[in-house]
């Protein structure tokens, strides 16, 4: 059993006494045995599919080349990139892109 610590609570023994009542009575829990035990696989063996997508994550960037900004655009800038599915802000940055790519942007006489 873990160390509790200073701020947990243990049940009185009126409470635990309550909770193993209450146990009893639920025909859909029980308190497993020894022999439970041991005839439980971990779920690496039983689907090891789940477990692996499970347990990926991505971890942090070496060397972040991308920044999270804050931009306030028109809603339906906004509604029309959202509308194209995942990647959207991709797709936003990429047009972003192409607009300097394009040359400085001076004003319409």
């Amino acid at each position: 059993m873990p160390k509790l610590k200073p701020t947990d609570i243990e049940p009185t023994s009126e409470e635990d006494a309550a909770i193993r009542a209450g146990i009893a009575l639920d025909h859909d829990t029980w308190e497993l045995t020894a022999d439970d035990l041991a005839r439980m696989k971990p779920a690496s063996e039983l689907i090891p599919h789940n477990v692996e997508r499970a347990a990926r994550r991505r971890g942090r960037q070496k060397a972040p080349t991308k920044e999270r900004i804050t931009i306030r655009v028109d809603a339906d800038i906004a509604v029309h990139f959202r509308a194209t599915d995942p990647g959207w802000q991709t797709r936003l940055n990429d047009t972003l892109r192409q607009a300097i790519a394009r040359g400085p942007n001076r004003p319409a006489k």
